[in-house]
């Protein structure tokens, strides 16, 4: 007799629904790790539990990149609540904790400079600049260096300092005749005071203390006149030599400056030129003749700076004098000739107002 169990077995065997269901087993246990991470457990929170999340980093490592570890990756998962997608983050790991880093854009931002080094960077230059310059003004002064010189250009700063200082002279002499002036005319006034006083107290000598008066008092009157044209004058050639000259002497200054300079670096690079070239003197000449270069452009701007100023000074020079030397020469004569119409006439043409006596300030009434 057969056993009933062996015969049932046999059949199961070779049944044909029984072989399908163990072949859809054995599929779904080789496919289950690649769906791993849609079979993770969510608690009622919307987080994930310890065992799965620690068997999914597992699963994550095999599958990730050889150079990616994952000490370097960071999981955050969301609940199902949220809209947003899980998001694997990179960072670093420092202790065992996680450093989570703020999102937004990645600025690369350009290396900060030292200001001490500029700074150094700054004296270096200026204290190289100063070297050359001073030792191209000793150079100078014992003949050994050369200059450059534009004779034309130097002829005409010569000619306006020595212009410069007879000007200030003349200067010197007008303000010293317009005091005088005025102490005469304060005499004079004070003398027609006294005479008009006597006339009034000598009855025997009335006319003749009378004359005096009036001729003290005229006298005073015009030489009020004169003193403003005398003051006029000064004002204007004071103003053509303080400031008009001085700024064009002051573009003269820098020019001389940045010659010297020019004609330092220029003996440098020459000097540089005469020695041995080869691979550590050929990149010194090159910034030589890059550093001559640049000085010598500005020399060459600065020259004709100072052209066009001393052009420009001349015709103003020639204009202001030749109004203030017509004036100064009309109110002398006409002072002196007695001549009380043509010396008004005189301060009319040059729009000159005089100041009445007593009234260089305002009263307290008019300034109330």
């Amino acid at each position: 007799m057969s056993d009933p169990n062996s015969d049932s077995t046999t059949l199961d065997a070779s049944n044909p629904a029984t072989e399908e269901q163990h072949a859809e087993e054995s599929a779904m246990a080789q496919e289950s790790p690649k769906n791993s991470a849609a079979e993770i457990p969510v608690t009622s929170n919307g987080e994930v539990e310890d065992s799965h999340e620690r068997g999914f980093s597992r699963d994550l490592k095999r599958s990730l990149p050889a150079g990616l570890g994952l000490s370097e990756t960071q999981i955050t998962s969301h609940g199902f609540d949220s809209t947003k997608e899980g998001v694997i983050e990179a960072g670093p790991f420092q202790g065992g904790q996680r450093i989570q880093q703020k999102s937004g854009p990645v600025i690369l931002a350009d290396e900060t400079k030292n200001p001490a080094m500029e700074k150094l960077e700054l004296v270096k230059k200026w204290s190289l600049n100063t070297y050359k310059c001073t030792r191209q003004i000793i150079s100078e002064k014992l003949g050994r260096g050369s200059r450059t010189v534009d004779l034309e250009l130097e002829a005409q700063i010569d000619i306006l300092r020595e212009n410069k200082r007879k000007y200030e002279n003349i200067l010197k002499l007008a303000q010293t005749l317009s005091s005088q002036l005025f102490q005469m005319i304060h005499t004079q006034r004070q003398l027609g005071d006294a005479f008009a006083d006597l006339s009034l107290k000598s009855l025997e000598l009335h006319e003749e203390f009378g004359y005096n008066a009036d001729t003290q008092k005229l006298l005073a009157k015009n030489g009020e006149t004169l003193l403003g044209a005398i003051n006029f004058f000064i004002a204007s050639v004071n103003t053509l030599v303080s400031k008009t000259i001085e700024d064009t002497l002051m573009t003269v200054k820098q020019y001389e400056s940045v010659r010297i300079e020019y004609d330092a670096y220029r003996t440098d690079l020459e000097e540089l030129n005469l020695g041995p070239r080869d691979a550590n003197t050929l990149p010194k000449i090159e910034q030589s003749q890059h550093l001559f270069q640049a000085h010598k452009e500005k020399y060459d701007k600065i020259r004709n700076d100072v052209s066009i100023k001393l052009k420009f000074l001349e015709e103003n020079k020639v204009k202001v004098l030749h109004n203030q030397l017509v004036l100064f020469h009309n109110a002398i004569t006409a002072y002196f000739a007695g001549n009380q119409k043509q010396l008004e006439q005189t301060l009319k043409q040059f729009h000159i107002k005089l100041k009445t006596p007593g009234m260089d300030a305002p009263s307290w009434l008019e300034e109330q």
